[in-house]
């Protein structure tokens, strides 16, 4: 049966339309990243495989931060020898940083990225990806409340902290009017201002500020420091780690379709925003790591930054902005390939239900 396009109106575009009784079968050509003329009700026939196979890995990976002992971290924690003061400094600013950054994240891909991405098999994983964001805000709420910190400061510290300020208030520029119910794709300008917020939040946000960030505790946890809050963000890294890889294919795959919007200073302009969004990173690793902490220093969160942002920057075809090549953090690629059942099985404190073991009495 032949595919019959739907006009490109707001609620045909959100899938809240009415429906057309007359229109044609969905082909998989008709499908696109953005202003789609396909029925984005209809899942079935995909049309890129890759947005399937991220949803299907990303359920695979599931876990949730209570099945994770904290009683290590407790005792280090509440140890007045347990940690100096320059790892304490760190541990909280981190988790400051983290515990609303995931919220800023959930807020964009639902009220940003979920209405303008009009391709159901992509949709299917977003809707995955919001639920994981409630689970690293669920894991902040966990470290907080075991540890006993101070709520209010951990929570308000992306407004009282300025290099956690910065970071935030740089990203939501990207975003903000993209949640404007007035806003719709459809213009060079619009689609633009879409992939801008898809650089900020997937490269920059999630691929670039939260990798600093994994890797000053993940440091820790190598010196079996806040073990149990280092094997959560091993988690949460292998959750951002297919996060950042959907938004780099989301971001290439809309280039492909739509090679007018790549200009060259469009390219100049996304290489600026990682320039900024990398400085930001290194303001923020000197205020985090003022002294430093066996093994970390900020010239090497600084050094690590320079590399990751070269990398970010040739995954979305841009020329390097530092030539930065000696990564010195390379262990961080065995966090992201650790097997999580060996992990879970050696450690964890509640065993899995599945549906069909559930007494639903």
């Amino acid at each position: 049966m032949t595919s019959t396009p739907l006009p490109t109106t707001g609620p045909v575009i959100t899938g809240l339309g009415a429906i057309d009784r007359g229109a044609g079968r969905v082909a998989a050509d008709a499908k696109r990243m953005i202003n789609a003329r396909a029925d984005v009700n209809q899942l079935l026939p995909l049309k890129y495989g890759w947005a399937w196979e991220k949803y299907l890995a990303a359920c695979s990976n599931h876990w949730m931060p209570t099945e994770v002992s904290m009683q290590a971290d407790i005792a280090l924690w509440r140890s007045p020898d347990g940690l100096t003061s320059d790892e304490r400094l760190l541990l909280t600013r981190n988790l400051g940083f983290f515990a609303t950054a995931e919220s800023l994240v959930a807020n964009n891909v639902v009220l940003a990225v979920y209405r303008h991405l009009t391709n159901p098999e992509c949709r299917q994983y977003l809707l995955r990806q919001a639920f994981e964001e409630a689970v690293h805000t669920h894991t902040f709420q966990y470290v907080c409340e075991s540890l006993g910190l101070d709520e209010g400061e951990l929570f308000n510290m992306y407004r009282e902290v300025p290099s956690i300020t910065d970071k935030d208030a740089w990203a939501l520029q990207h975003t903000r009017h993209l949640a404007d119910p007035g806003f719709t794709t459809g213009t060079p300008d619009a689609d633009r201002a879409f992939l801008r917020d898809l650089v900020a939040f997937y490269v920059v946000f999630e691929g670039m500020w939260f990798y600093t960030g994994f890797a000053q505790i993940l440091s820790l946890g190598r010196r079996n420091k806040m073990v149990g809050i280092a094997e959560q963000y091993q988690y949460i890294l292998r959750d951002e780690s297919i996060h950042l890889n959907f938004g780099i294919d989301c971001i290439n795959q809309i280039r492909t379709e739509n090679p007018h919007l790549w200009t060259p200073a469009f390219a100049d302009e996304i290489r600026g925003m990682l320039g900024e969004a990398c400085e930001l990173e290194i303001t923020y690793a000197r205020d985090t790591l003022p002294h430093g902490v066996l093994g970390l220093t900020a010239d090497a969160c600084a050094q690590y930054m320079r590399f990751i942002t070269d990398r970010r920057a040739h995954q979305i075809g841009l020329a390097p902005l530092f030539g930065e090549t000696d990564n010195p953090f390379p262990w961080m690629s065995e966090a992201i390939d650790l097997k999580k059942e060996k992990n879970f099985f050696e450690t964890r404190v509640i065993d899995y239900r599945t549906g069909g073991a559930l007494d639903w009495d």
